[in-house]
């Protein structure tokens, strides 16, 4: 897989700074059942509130069925179906918005399915796997295509496979596979005692 780390302000996990989003993925290397099983369990041993595990992961398994696989790749976005055609598992995240001891509506549902999917992520650097998650997919397309409830809020589509050579991308996605990662300084996003009082980095 081609190395980005994080070039981060203060050293961090080491796990954390190798996570990235990588679009160039093998087309011909399947994804184990027992690794996309290890994603899954990562995903389960999210903090949620109450304890409540909100998520829901549909999984698509091209070498194993090619069919459904094809179904849920063409609610995706025409702009990221161009290199997910190589992911041999896609996954969907999915928030159910209620909670399962009350049946009252869970505002943090959305939050906790956000961490259940981070882990999952972390997992898929840590066997190795490249995991891109995206929102640019038709959320009414899938529910009605795969069924899932009409409450429920669809997240995040996730691609999961071995990394490939950056050659697999067009020439404008391999520009972006090979760009440095960016993020904002903390000052912008992390603030001591009161809003926008930028947090001291001594």
């Amino acid at each position: 897989m081609l190395e980005k780390l994080a070039l981060t302000s203060t050293p961090i996990a080491d796990l954390i700074a190798r996570r990235w989003s990588p679009r160039a993925i093998d087309p011909n290397q399947p994804v184990s059942r027992e690794q996309v099983l290890a994603l899954l369990e990562a995903a389960r041993w999210a903090p949620s509130c109450f304890g409540d595990q909100p998520w829901r992961y549909l999984v698509w398994d091209r070498f194993r069925d090619a069919a459904a696989w094809q179904q849920a790749f063409e609610c995706l976005a025409e702009g990221n179906q161009i290199w997910v055609r190589n992911a041999p598992v896609l996954l969907l995240s999915v928030a159910a918005p209620h909670f399962g001891h009350n049946n009252k509506p869970n505002r943090w549902a959305q939050y906790d399915t956000g961490a259940a999917s981070e882990n999952l992520c972390l997992q898929a650097t840590a066997l190795g796997l490249a995991a891109h998650q995206m929102g640019g997919f038709d959320p009414d397309k899938v529910k009605v295509t795969f069924n899932i409830p009409a409450d429920h809020i669809c997240m995040a589509m996730i691609a999961v496979g071995h990394p490939g050579p950056v050659e697999v991308l067009t020439d404008a996605l391999r520009e972006k596979e090979q760009a440095p990662r960016e993020r904002k300084p903390l000052a912008q996003i992390a603030f001591d005692g009161r809003w926008e009082q930028s947090f001291p980095q001594e």
